[in-house]
């Protein structure tokens, strides 16, 4: 059988960075072929490659597609041939329906005259084959990620895919959300759809893929075929280039006097008064202690860190913060900060960085009064700092000079961690600290929080990842609707408990 795809001896550089070194990579027809790799390995480079992002004459190597050679100058071309592709940041208009948004640029149009009947009614045909029963005059901005990622296929089916590219499609779906997109890939597959699956999650590539493909630092390193096989630790091993079997490093836990304690929290939300979103929570985070909060995507969990926060969310706050048994004041940001508190967002790209900036500019933003002298910034010390950081925390980057929308997501995740750590907190909270990022670089971020604890710091972790949970906390609470509805010692925190704990309060 003929290759639908084939990539032979892929070399792609960018100033000071070789991206990908004679990369070989083929994908049969029908078959879900996952492609993964750490942060920074190349993966998303040789989709572009492949989709035209990058154009033919910018990188060396061949490209055939249904055995024969192809040349994209853009990603029209390789959207002619029936190549689509879905980045990990949805191309979605939120304020546009669901039919706009399906055909947006692919209009059913005579003498630039819209067809609406045809859009609509095609629409919802698409709909109905992803398994969405919204209408298709429903504006984009009305539904859950899950079902915009649902969208982005319907989508790509309007252009009559035969090779859809799914990069990192579940990195900010829960479980359900997730599980009903791998089961449509399953489905679009019997379909006769040829599939390419960029993940870090290697439970969902080896519950899809027919075959795995490891790139690591831009080169080829295995091919496997689930028939032989898919061990997930050999993968690890592939993609990291050593033993991974402990996923979560040691740590020494010995919890401290009290640090953190937040009592009677009451938050409502800041466009609908009457809807309370925060109800009387209570908590504590003791020196040297990993304490982690478990919950359903909705139940409130982002919302009131934010709101500890410096309130930078929600209204009509109330309640009580301390901080080593003195009261705080987190009115504000600044304040929140003064008083020995950072916050590392979920979403690192629209709230934790200035993409269009360096690593250097990023690193102090938090503490600027710490790098200047009366009001002027000091260069060499903002220099100094960043490359302090840049190698404490093992960033992959040409020099601290580099924009952060150049660095893969787990070395964008290194620099949000610098920027925070510079301000020196007493108790750092994590919201989804792993969210998109390889074993590899998780890891590296779970040996810096167990160096904060070390250190005599709190941490309170967010996560939607229950394992994540379970190996790096020392306690865990549960929520619940905005409510605290359980408290588990790590001794005793299972995944079942935790689950029954939120289904059954």
């Amino acid at each position: 059988m003929i290759p639908i795809l084939e990539m032979r001896g892929i070399t792609k550089t960018f100033p000071g960075v070789k991206a990908l070194d004679e990369v070989s990579f083929q994908v049969m027809p029908g078959e879900i072929h996952a492609l993964v790799g750490e942060n920074g390995a190349g993966k998303s480079t040789l989709m572009k490659v492949l989709s035209g992002v990058y154009p033919h004459g910018s990188y060396e190597g061949e490209i055939l597609y249904e055995g024969a050679p192809v040349k994209f100058s853009g990603i029209h071309d390789s959207e002619a041939k029936g190549i689509i592709i879905i980045h990990q940041e949805l191309a979605l208009v939120p304020l546009l329906s669901i039919a706009e948004n399906i055909f947006l640029g692919n209009e059913r149009a005579a003498r630039g005259v819209m067809n609406w009947h045809e859009t609509m009614s095609r629409s919802q045909q698409l709909l109905k084959k992803v398994g969405l029963s919204e209408a298709p005059g429903t504006l984009v901005d009305k539904i859950g990620v899950g079902k915009q990622q649902l969208v982005e296929i319907a989508k790509a089916l309007a252009k009559d895919v035969k090779l859809l590219i799914l990069d990192e499609p579940t990195a900010a779906l829960q479980e359900n959300d997730s599980r009903k997109l791998l089961d449509l890939m399953l489905e679009l597959k019997s379909q006769g759809v040829t599939s390419i699956l960029i993940s870090h999650k290697l439970n969902e590539v080896r519950y899809v893929a027919d075959t795995v493909t490891v790139i690591r630092d831009g080169r080829t390193v295995s091919t496997r075929a689930k028939k032989a096989g898919l061990a997930e630790n050999e993968i690890v091993r592939d993609m990291v280039g050593r033993d991974m079997s402990h996923r979560y490093p040691a740590r020494d836990r010995r919890a401290g006097d009290l640090l953190l304690e937040v009592s009677g929290w009451n938050v409502w939300h800041p466009d609908h008064a009457d809807r309370q979103v925060i109800d009387d929570v209570a908590f504590n985070v003791r020196a040297g202690e990993v304490v982690g909060i478990a919950g359903l995507m909705g139940s409130g969990r982002t919302e009131l860190a934010m709101s500890i926060f410096g309130r930078s969310w929600g209204r009509q706050i109330s309640g009580e913060v301390r901080l080593r048994g003195q009261p705080a004041d987190v009115s504000r940001v600044d304040r929140a900060i003064a008083a020995g508190m950072a916050y590392v967002t979920e979403d690192r790209k629209a709230l934790g960085l200035i993409l269009d900036e360096t690593v250097k500019v990023n690193t102090s933003l938090a503490r600027l009064e710490a790098v200047s002298s009366n009001g002027v910034l000091d260069e060499m010390r903002d220099i100094e700092v960043a490359e302090r950081y840049r190698q404490a925390l093992g960033t992959r980057t040409p020099s601290v000079f580099q924009k952060v929308s150049n660095l893969s997501g787990g070395n964008q995740q290194k620099v949000v961690l610098a920027k925070w750590l510079f301000t020196e907190p007493e108790v750092l909270i994590l919201d989804e600290p792993t969210r998109g990022i390889d074993v590899g670089a998780k890891y590296e971020i779970y040996t810096i929080i167990n160096e904060l604890t070390a250190q005599g710091k709190g941490v309170l972790m967010i996560s939607s990842e229950m394992p994540e949970l379970l190996g790096m906390c020392d306690r865990i609470y549960v929520m619940s609707e905005g409510r605290f509805v359980g408290e588990l010692p790590a001794a005793e925190a299972t995944q079942e408990r935790i689950m029954s704990l939120i289904v059954t309060e």
